[in-house]
């Protein structure tokens, strides 16, 4: 079954994030989810409920699970049909799904319902840039960020940056990801985004830097991978960049990168 929640994770907000479960087993914590709701018999405060249905159905999104991650959601709000929460987690599924129109409706209500709150702003942000909106999602981004309450405005700042990247506004993108930095150091992506920028620009040197500040954190895959190999190929560095490919040919040799790698497109 195919996880979809760690990367989501990195850009989006699910109520798993915020508990911790990345890196669990993600059946596992929706078993004990589905455990205590049916602990709950229907019984206790309805806003509690739909919470627990609510996360439960992040956990199954989480799981790859979106037919009863759907089911999980809709009963939240059967439940309370005035539950932010559920909406935007909805939202998500059916971004996720690429079911546009139903995600509009399920963000735009939950911002009726919640209109200051950041995770609703910033997923809704995420919903328009991918919804070739980039322009309008930079509002929303900003809106996130400027409630002081927020505890991951980096994210936003990174979504930010990613939209302005859609629309090639380098300069716009560079301070966002600048920015997400200062607020999180070890934001890997955002690193690794201004690898790419510098190269794009021909600092070279810099770009080489990030990417080495990114592979001690985390293990490369293609599209760092690739990007290091273009790096030292423009450097003139060969040994480096057979290193690179070597890497490419033994992990992701399915890869687009890799597929370019050997077709010779470097650009």
């Amino acid at each position: 079954m195919k996880k979809v929640f760690p990367a989501l994770c990195a850009v989006l907000f699910l109520g798993a994030c915020a508990q911790g479960t990345v890196g669990s087993a993600p059946t596992q914590n929706a078993t004990q989810a589905s455990s205590e709701v049916a602990t709950s018999g229907g019984v206790g405060d309805p806003r509690t409920r739909a919470k627990l249905h609510t996360e439960l159905g992040s956990l199954y999104f989480q799981d790859g699970n979106m037919a009863v991650a759907l089911q999980e959601l809709g009963i939240a709000l059967e439940i309370d049909a005035n539950y932010a929460p559920a909406y935007n987690v909805r939202g998500l599924v059916h971004v996720y799904l690429r079911e546009m129109e139903a995600a509009d409706r399920d963000f735009q209500q939950a911002l009726r319902l919640v209109g200051n709150d950041p995770e609703v702003n910033n997923n809704y942000g995420w919903f328009l840039c991918q919804s070739n909106r980039e322009k309008e999602s930079l509002g929303y981004f900003m809106r996130a960020i400027k409630n002081p309450l927020y505890q991951t405005p980096d994210r936003a700042y990174l979504n930010a940056g990613l939209c302005s990247l859609k629309i090639n506004d380098l300069a716009a993108a560079e301070d966002y990801f600048q920015k997400a930095l200062r607020v999180s150091p070890d934001n890997t992506q955002a690193t690794f985004q201004l690898a790419g920028i510098n190269y794009k620009r021909g600092k070279l040197e810099e770009a080489k830097k990030l990417i080495a500040a990114v592979t001690r954190r985390v293990e490369p895959n293609a599209e760092l991978l690739w990007l290091g190999l273009r790096v030292e190929r423009q450097l003139g560095d060969r040994a480096a960049e057979a290193n690179y490919a070597t890497q490419l040919r033994r992990k992701f040799s399915g890869s687009p990168e890799y597929q370019a790698l050997l077709k010779g497109n470097f650009e």
